[in-house]
């Protein structure tokens, strides 16, 4: 295992008493075991409740096809395990950073509003407008923050007017259709593969 932290609501700031606790970590499979008929798996569950690990090579390719779970886990304040290598992968997230994926994030968030419409759970549309306000503030500044104003959890409580909350998470789609930054249009995809070939020759 090189990495290993806490994401989810417990990361973001908008944990509640009953709120899970989900972990998700990366390890770093000896580079020989790649040479059998039967590889590493790419992925594995457990030992604790919702808790799943990423072998590294699969990670980095979801990382480039910006799952927001995976990028989330570079990011995450809440740190449990982070071996030198670990610390070089979190190292390299401005290589996974784009304008894709914030339109991965926007796409995902418009399918829930689409197909979900007023079955949209709270805590949801919640979590709609959060990640939609990352990907504003990554667009525009080009910074990956999670951490979220708890002011958000007025849509959870149902403080804030359903409607209100919708018509909060159509503009901010409006907004990044329009907003500009520094971001480049791709991930870095040769960086990414440089350090994970390097990390195959650290693991021989």
């Amino acid at each position: 295992m090189i990495l290993e932290v806490v994401v989810g609501s417990h990361a973001y700031g908008l944990a509640g008493p009953d709120s899970d606790v989900d972990r998700r970590g990366v390890f770093a499979a000896p580079a020989e075991a790649f040479w059998r008929l039967d590889k590493p798996p790419t992925s594995v569950e457990g030992p604790d409740p919702e808790q799943l690990s990423w072998e590294v090579e699969h990670f980095c390719r979801l990382g480039l096809r910006s799952n927001p779970t995976v990028l989330e886990t570079l990011v995450s304040p809440l740190v449990e395990v982070s071996t030198p290598i670990g610390e070089e992968l979190r190292e390299l997230l401005p290589a996974f950073l784009s304008r894709h994926a914030v339109r991965s994030f926007t796409r995902a968030t418009e399918m829930q509003l689409t197909r979900a419409g007023r079955n949209l759970k709270p805590k949801q549309l919640m979590h709609v407008v959060r990640l939609r306000l990352v990907g504003l503030e990554l667009l525009r500044t080009g910074r990956y923050d999670i951490a979220a104003d708890r002011s958000l959890l007025a849509i959870r409580s149902g403080e804030m007017a359903w409607d209100e909350a919708l018509a909060w998470a159509h503009r901010l789609g409006d907004e990044i259709a329009a907003a500009r930054g520094p971001l480049p249009e791709e991930p870095d995809r040769e960086r990414v593969e440089d350090w994970l070939v390097s990390v195959r020759r650290r693991t021989l």
